[in-house]
């Protein structure tokens, strides 16, 4: 497993996004924690999350209990596993996700999250989306004062822009240490803001990172299975799964990159993990480089 930092943290270079572990179609707890297991057993390190990744209404937190129970289970030394989660994200119950990114409502979602956890302080608390109701300033305030009370080490940002990226920059400081925005071969219009993470030293974790490759057989028999993207041929060419290709490619755009994909099944995201040992040829970059979403 190669590594990578996140503030002063050494983390995996490729992660687990945990958030199908709890949403609809979740599985059955026991292969939720065998999933878990199995990432980190793959080497992974880091373990993405949040308060607002649950089905039904009233289980807010379902993934971060899941997640502290899952670690508490395993039996080695996790104590240098970073728990990355979120906050200000809602739902209902009804599919839909609600944005509450009120000083307030943050530091109130911390302290939850920090209890379910089972920590003394949150590794890395991530304002989950910027609330178009509230004054950005007061949102990144609020992620401040979280660290200077302890609840929380660092803080992340979420589906934003340059400019708010600079904004919580200049009132977190060294603070600030991620930025998580969606990115993939299929979505680069985040392409500014990995720059600029990049430049700033902020760890970069696209969400939805495997988006533009078509199903291939490690989804399983619920969908067709496809050979005609620049990740199958490569794929099929190195003997390895079309996403061990991406998130290599991914690993290839800045240092500062830490794809977590998600994963349901322990098979998933151990074949994840191994694209953190595997180095794309620059022919190989350069025909993703210019391959058309699919």
């Amino acid at each position: 497993m190669r590594y990578r930092t996140i503030g002063n943290t050494t983390v995996s270079a490729v992660g687990l996004g945990a958030m199908p572990l709890s949403i609809e179609g979740r599985p059955d707890e026991e292969r939720a924690v065998a999933t878990i297991h199995a990432a980190l057993d793959a080497g992974v390190t880091l373990i993405d999350t949040a308060d607002s990744y649950h089905w039904h209404a009233g289980e807010q937190g379902h993934n971060e209990l899941l997640i502290a129970r899952a670690l508490a289970r395993y039996g080695s030394d996790t104590s240098g596993v970073l728990v990355a989660t979120k906050g200000g994200r809602g739902r209902p119950g009804d599919g839909t996700w609600t944005v509450t990114g009120t000083p307030g409502h943050l530091k109130r979602a911390a302290e939850a999250s920090r209890k379910r956890l089972g920590v003394e302080a949150i590794g890395v608390y991530q304002l989950h989306k910027p609330d178009p109701a509230v004054p950005w300033a007061d949102s990144v305030g609020a992620l401040l004062e979280l660290i200077d009370a302890g609840t929380i080490r660092a803080a992340g940002i979420s589906n934003v822009n340059t400019a708010q990226i600079r904004e919580a920059h200049a009132i977190l400081g060294d603070g600030l240490v991620s930025v998580q925005n969606q990115y993939s071969v299929a979505v680069r219009g985040s392409e500014p803001e990995l720059r600029l993470s990049t430049e700033l030293g902020l760890a970069f974790l696209p969400w939805s990172p495997l988006g533009g490759i078509a199903r291939s057989s490690l989804d399983g028999p619920s969908g067709p299975t496809s050979a005609g993207t620049a990740f199958h041929r490569i794929a099929a060419e190195r003997g390895v799964s079309p996403q061990q290709i991406a998130l290599a490619w991914l690993l290839t755009r800045s240092p500062a990159m830490i794809p977590v994909p998600g994963a349901s099944r322990p098979a998933s995201i151990q074949d994840s993990a191994q694209a953190a040992e595997l180095k794309l040829s620059t022919a190989e970059q350069a025909l993703i480089d210019d391959a058309p979403p699919s």
